[in-house]
């Protein structure tokens, strides 16, 4: 088989298996803040800087459910992806600032990963398995692939510019 010919069945299994690794994992991290409870996530925020603590909770809990099952489903699939570059990015400026790259020093690289792989996803489409194709909804391509990279980033930068007050001396209470 010549390897640059793919197969339409080669890229809907290609598909399914991204949105089936990014979709659950997203909805598990949601759920996780709200079983956890969400005051405990509240102080975290707070402590990150993302203020009020109690609304950036539910934000990225729920945000993180809905974004997880529309990808997860193939459903708005360019929209999803944004929500997963704007939930990276927050995560990767605020929990993961100043870490370095590797997350075994606590820096960005999972999370630039997911938001990498969510703008793929955008690109390539979720597959005929979906609801946007049951749906007949195209919202795919190169140009869904940028929507999602640049929507993603102004989101995440329009929250952060509006929430964001880290304490004055850098340190977060975790670090007292």
């Amino acid at each position: 088989m010549d390897a640059t010919a793919i197969s339409s069945t080669d890229l809907d299994v290609a598909s399914l298996v991204l949105r089936l690794a990014l979709g659950p994992m997203l909805v598990l991290h949601g759920l996780n803040k709200v079983q956890g409870g969400l005051d405990g996530t509240a102080g975290w925020f707070e402590s990150l800087g993302l203020k009020p603590g109690w609304l950036h909770a539910r934000l990225a809990a729920y945000t993180e459910i809905g974004a997880g099952i529309i990808v997860t489903l193939g459903l708005l699939n360019g929209l999803g992806a944004m929500a997963f570059v704007g939930l990276m990015t927050v995560a990767a400026l605020t929990d993961h600032r100043g870490k370095g790259y590797f997350i075994f020093k606590g820096g960005a690289e999972y999370v630039v990963l997911v938001g990498i792989v969510a703008v793929a996803l955008a690109v390539v489409g979720p597959g005929r398995w979906s609801l946007d194709n049951a749906f007949g909804l195209d919202l795919a391509g190169l140009g869904w692939g940028l929507i999602a990279l640049v929507g993603g980033v102004l989101a995440a930068g329009g929250l952060l510019a509006t929430f964001y007050r880290p304490n004055a001396t850098g340190a977060t209470k975790a670090d007292a």
